[in-house]
């Protein structure tokens, strides 16, 4: 069963049928809902969980939930968290190492089973996100096994974007608010209501399960207009050049200097940031040297230990540092993986405590090397 089978309704009802239909599979179903003044990821007990009537306004550091008057459930931008939080977790445990009697050490691999889990409300950038995650994290020689676990059986529900916030530009990553395949059903909200394709056999026989109708053409209609007229209405976009040979060519740029004045070198830009993959070790002992344990954890290029080598840290400058996250992110990428590492989705502009927006400092880049707007152009009005 594919998209070709042809979309149907669901209605609130429906909805939670969905998700009790997941539960009694035994998934852990996953979705948004509104915690500690944030749309955040959590675990559904029901479909009552999604923030309905909630939406947020967002711009450069700034994030604010604001009520709605339609009761919509998607009707809002990335939070704080992606579903990498779920797959790639900030931290886990490799393995444990025990003393013996004899004087040898007892090494067991850590390698819990993984839940079976279900993403609901997926949105199209994450969608790709999680695509680009499978490519860096086994697609190459060396599989991150713990990823793999996580991964393999995960339903994936996508939610198409109507609504996008000041700091998506999605469409200019070479995205957009429709789902791109790899979904297993994809909702599409119009009016309370919620128009659902399916991408994949699993999808298809859930949805055979669940109380719906054939989609009429007016929903059809509504839904297709809603997500076509998202695409028109991203609030920030990269400028219209080859970001890749823009970024190659500015390793000497002035314009590194002047975000080096403003950034904190916090990291917050690479742990909100849904395709961020890198990580370090650590070991911990406990006090009679017993017992040892190796941890895997999120790291980030903004750590000075992070390019450590004997007698200090390659990249000891917040310029350095900048300058390696935005031109792997968006350049050095693409000869690793084939692709950016870049899916639109704003939550590295939004969640940077002091307000630097990706895009602008690649239209100021393009500005300086003389290929794109005028370095006071707004990012938000380029197209």
């Amino acid at each position: 069963m594919t998209d070709t089978q042809g979309p149907a309704v669901l209605d609130r009802d429906g909805l939670n049928a969905l998700v009790a239909e997941l539960v009694a599979q035994g998934r852990t179903v996953i979705g948004p809902t509104v915690r500690d003044g944030a749309v955040v990821l959590a675990e559904l007990e029901s479909a009552d969980d999604l923030p309905f009537g909630w939406g947020v306004e967002l711009d450069a550091g700034r994030y604010r939930l604001v009520r709605r008057t339609d009761g919509a459930a998607f009707a809002h931008s990335a939070g704080p968290q992606s579903w990498k939080n779920f797959l790639h977790p900030a931290r886990q445990r490799l393995w444990s190492a025990d003393r013996t009697p004899s004087g040898g050490v007892d090494f067991t691999a850590d390698e819990p089973a993984a839940p079976s889990y279900a993403f609901l409300g997926v949105r199209p950038c994450d969608l790709r996100a999680i695509a680009i995650q499978d490519r860096v994290l086994t697609g190459g020689r060396y599989e991150d096994t713990g990823y793999a676990r996580r991964r393999t059986g995960a339903f994936l529900i996508a939610a198409e974007c109507t609504e996008p916030g000041a700091t998506c530009f999605c469409v200019s990553t070479g995205g957009g608010p429709a789902a791109d395949p790899g979904y297993d059903l994809a909702l599409t909200e119009v009016d309370g209501r919620f128009l659902v394709r399916v991408g994949s056999e699993a999808g298809g026989e859930l949805l055979a399960r669940l109380p719906h109708s054939a989609a009429d053409e007016g929903t059809e209609r509504a839904a297709h207009a809603a997500v076509d007229a998202a695409r028109d209405r991203m609030g920030r976009a990269l400028p219209p050049v080859d970001v890749r040979a823009l970024l190659a060519g500015s390793a000497d740029a002035e314009r590194w200097d002047d975000v080096a004045e403003r950034c904190l070198t916090c990291g917050n830009c690479t742990m909100v940031c849904p395709t961020c993959f890198c990580v370090t070790t650590e070991e911990v002992t406990d006090l009679t040297g017993d017992h040892t344990e190796r941890w895997q954890r999120w790291d980030s290029c903004f750590d000075l230990d992070f390019s450590y080598l004997h007698g200090g840290p390659v990249r000891a400058s917040a310029r350095s540092r900048y300058r390696q996250w935005l031109t792997h992110k968006l350049s050095t990428w693409h000869d690793q993986f084939d692709s950016s590492g870049c899916v639109g989705c704003g939550r590295c502009i939004s969640w940077c405590p002091v307000g630097i927006d990706i895009t602008e400092e690649v239209t100021a880049l393009a500005a300086e090397a003389g290929t794109g707007p005028t370095a006071s152009a707004d990012p938000r009005t380029e197209s």
